[in-house]
């Protein structure tokens, strides 16, 4: 009877040592292209890990985070939601940037280089940008417009998508003729073949400062922290750079 008993507690004490190698990601939509690329890295160094990202506005996944969604590790498009989660006590740790993000605007069928001038054009008849109750980007967006006197104008015009990626499909298969997306999402290979985009002057509207935390769960998930600790390393700096973002461990790099 003990000897099988010490069977069933090894066999329970690797269930758990396995499951503990799962990492369930809640990650904005912004992130869709830059952050498979950094999980497929992470995973080539850890083979037996496993990264299961959820991809979504920030807002809703807070919602979900909230309702008790088996999330680990929370990764917004700002820093007001990971707080909002942390108020909540559903995190631990700090929470950390982990990257600066940039607006966009995209079109298939436009010459963008006179910026956000174009949005003048009568040709357009529909502009895309995310809800931005839910989503920074989108949030910037409307408040840029606003800023420079041209929302209510346009505002018959504007078509809010549920979440950044969503914006961005929306001007790629011409459902709208230009949309307001995150640089990321620009650049990522399938959009580059098809349209041209335009980076919209950083000045004109608050920095997109991202930052991630962890969420509390029954049983403490190291593995969340490895992933952590990773997207935060100078081992992803490139990949950040790639995608358009600015890596404030690049600076840290440099500061040391």
């Amino acid at each position: 009877m003990k000897r099988a008993m010490f069977f069933i507690v090894v066999a329970l004490t690797m269930v758990c040592s396995l499951s503990a190698q799962k990492v369930n990601v809640a990650a904005a939509a912004n992130l869709r292209f830059v952050l498979e690329e950094i999980k497929d890295e992470y995973q080539k160094l850890n083979p037996n890990s496993k990264v299961n990202i959820t991809f979504g506005s920030s807002g809703n996944l807070v919602q979900q985070i909230i309702n008790g969604a088996a999330f680990d590790f929370f990764m917004a498009a700002d820093n007001n939601f990971p707080l909002k989660l942390k108020e909540k006590g559903v995190t631990y740790g700090e929470m950390r940037t982990y990257a600066f993000g940039k607006l966009a605007i995209y079109s298939t069928t436009l010459d963008l280089t006179s910026g956000i001038d174009i949005l003048n054009n009568p040709l357009i008849k529909k502009i895309s940008i995310a809800k931005p109750e839910t989503a920074p980007y989108g949030d910037r967006s409307i408040a840029l417009l606003k800023s420079q006197n041209l929302y209510d104008g346009l505002k018959p015009k504007i078509v809010l998508a549920d979440n950044i990626s969503q914006a961005a499909q929306f001007a790629y298969t011409g459902n709208a003729e230009v949309g307001f997306v995150a640089l990321s999402l620009a650049l990522s290979p399938d959009m580059l073949e098809k349209g041209t985009y335009h980076i919209v002057d950083q000045a004109l509207y608050t920095p997109i400062e991202q930052a991630c935390i962890l969420i509390k769960q029954s049983v403490a998930n190291g593995e969340a922290k490895k992933f952590m600790s990773y997207v935060l390393s100078p081992a992803t700096i490139d990949i950040w750079e790639k995608y358009g973002y600015a890596s404030p461990a690049k600076d840290l790099l440099v500061n040391n």
